[in-house]
């Protein structure tokens, strides 16, 4: 009876003993954090740092396509998402979820996912969807219809994103085969940067690019964003982790030294090209390193972050600057540039640096060796690319025949899609 008492009371004086197996405080803590540092990233991070970079008179319309992204796809991963992203899909697991949760079904106050409230797994994972067609809001600025903008990515959410998801998160094939994206290297930044690169084709040139000049209005809004984005990114990264662990320290502190060494090469890289180091660019540069550390930051050591951000600065700048006026397609704020590059880049060099030999935490599923881890990663990168590229496309032209087009007209962009589509003003001149 005394022992009876005596256990009763320990328990309530440490209620961590009690829940040892379930409900972990801190993991809950930490991730109730993280999940508020990813949609920081969204609104206000993604939204000021695009919004700086556009014309004065369309700045609205950016931070207006973000805050609706935002909403709209809450309710999708309510409805509909988080279950074909996130649950067992019978036969057809390998490739896409069930409906077992939809409008999150069985997701309930004491549902658990792991050592966290599932309540808890699902919106940060909500925060993803978030920010994924958020970021292809760039490769189209100043020139697509809001209608068809809200189609499409309410049906690319849902054929591309989700299906990506769970290859890779999900239980899918991906994940099987040993890929290693920590948080989002394929599943993000190359799916939204290969998506962006077609919308951009497929919509064709700004009105006056290349030979008119379509400066940034306001580079104090791209540095804030930016400056956002990368305190934000520490969640992002570091709370893929889904626990508060080693694990998501070394993933935050090589965050850092992966993002703060690709802005210096891009900064140097331009510096040595241009002969001015620019503002944009070293904002630019940590944007990539940011991107390129992503899937590899629960894989790869401090000696991997330093060679992922090095690489990823030079390359991205010479994708974003170079390649971009070879091939002259008008990706207007570099989204194929910087986040498709930045995604191939850090998901193919976390083959390398994943392993031990270089501080890393090992390979991915039975894979025993670099080259294998290489190609895997590989492999993942040129699927991703080849399905969002070719759905995007279909997807594009499905919405351009409902909505009669995926750009506005002439004379509304030349008013700019502030007034033309929203009927107001960034500034009151």
């Amino acid at each position: 009876m005394h022992l009876t008492k005596l256990t009763a009371l320990l328990l309530t004086l440490m209620p961590s003993l009690a829940f040892a197996d379930e409900l972990n405080s801190g993991d809950t803590a930490w991730m109730l954090t993280a999940t508020a540092l990813v949609l920081f990233m969204t609104i206000p991070g993604l939204s000021l740092f695009y919004a700086g970079m556009v014309r004065s008179k369309n700045v609205l319309s950016v931070l207006m396509q973000c805050f609706a992204i935002t909403s709209l796809m809450s309710v999708l991963w309510t409805v509909l998402l988080y279950s074909l992203a996130f649950t067992d899909g019978g036969d057809l697991n390998p490739f896409i979820g069930g409906l077992d949760k939809m409008f999150l079904a069985g997701v309930t106050v004491d549902a658990m996912s792991g050592s966290i409230p599932e309540t808890v797994f699902m919106t940060f994972q909500m925060t993803f969807v978030i920010i994924t067609p958020a970021l292809i809001v760039g490769a189209f600025a100043e020139r697509m219809k809001f209608s068809a903008m809200l189609l499409f990515m309410a049906l690319w959410a849902t054929i591309v994103y989700a299906p990506v998801c769970h290859w890779v998160w999900g239980g899918g094939w991906l994940s099987n085969d040993g890929v290693l994206d920590f948080a989002g290297g394929t599943v993000v930044h190359i799916n939204a940067g290969i998506a962006g690169l077609v919308a951009a084709i497929m919509l064709g040139k700004r009105k006056g690019y290349p030979t008119t000049a379509m400066p940034p209005h306001n580079l104090t809004y791209t540095v804030i964003g930016a400056s956002m984005l990368w305190v934000g990114w520490f969640g992002f990264n570091a709370g893929s982790a889904v626990a508060a662990d080693g694990a998501a320290g070394m993933a935050m502190a090589v965050t850092q030294i992966a993002t703060a060494t690709a802005a210096l090469s891009w900064m140097f890289s331009e510096w040595a090209i241009h002969k001015k180091p620019s503002v944009l660019g070293i904002a630019s540069g940590a944007i990539a390193g940011l991107v390129a550390i992503t899937p590899a930051s629960g894989s790869v050591g401090p000696m991997g972050a330093l060679a992922i951000g090095l690489a990823s600065g030079v390359i991205c700048f010479f994708t974003a600057t170079n390649i971009k006026q070879i091939f002259g397609y008008d990706d207007s704020l570099d989204v194929f540039g910087v986040h498709a590059m930045g995604g191939i880049v850090g998901a193919i060099l976390t083959g390398v640096f994943c392993a031990e030999q270089f501080g890393g935490a090992g390979f991915g599923g039975e894979i025993t060796s670099i080259g294998e881890q290489v190609w895997v990663q590989t492999e993942s990168v040129i699927i991703t690319i080849i399905y969002s590229g070719v759905v995007s496309a279909i997807l594009l032209s499905i919405v351009s025949l409902l909505t009669g087009g995926l750009r506005v007209d002439e004379e509304q962009e030349e008013m700019g899609l502030d007034m033309a589509l929203h009927q107001e003003r960034g500034y009151i001149i």
